[in-house]
């Protein structure tokens, strides 16, 4: 999305909204139209509390894992954005805010988004795109090809490091 067209979006979804309001409220009456809208609300913050914990559960079992959770993280910003939407009044924030706690709808667009970046954890790399090829960065060794005891005579370590213990 371009910078320029969230000032753009700013006008023209509070517009939206008054004239679905208009439109709602004339055929159902005021008080229907507040109530439904009450209804949203409440409806849409038991909702992000249910998913939101589903989601915080989810991230804290991958981590435990030792996996990077960046669909469960993208499913958390995205709960959030919608239960955002559904807590602002209004028919169009609402159905927008309801089909992001759809978990298809959100994981389409995860993989929408997730093509354009690189994430990279404690598993490597994922690929993200055909910008990038993860295997030409991963160096597999055998056991007996690496050390975790240092070189003494590795050019790396400084001999002014306190903790070097030569």
């Amino acid at each position: 999305m371009t910078p320029g067209i969230i000032p753009f979006l700013l006008l023209f979804i509070p517009i939206l909204e008054i004239v679905v309001f208009i439109l709602v409220g004339g055929q159902i009456g005021i008080i229907a139209t507040l109530a439904m809208i009450l209804f949203t609300a409440i409806l849409g913050s038991i909702l992000l509390r249910v998913q939101g914990f589903s989601i915080i559960n989810q991230i804290r079992q991958k981590t435990e894992r030792g996996e990077l959770p960046g669909r469960e993280m993208g499913n958390g910003a995205m709960i959030m954005v919608a239960g955002v939407l559904l807590l602002t009044p209004g028919f169009v924030t609402d159905t927008l805010g309801f089909l992001l706690f759809v978990p298809p709808l959100r994981d389409v667009i995860w993989s929408t988004l997730a093509s354009k970046f690189i994430i990279r954890g404690p598993g490597g790399f994922r690929d993200a795109g055909p910008m990038h090829n993860a295997d030409d960065d991963i160096v597999n060794l055998d056991p007996d090809e690496f050390s975790e005891k240092n070189n003494p005579d590795s050019p790396w370590i400084s001999t002014d490091d306190p903790s070097d213990k030569r």
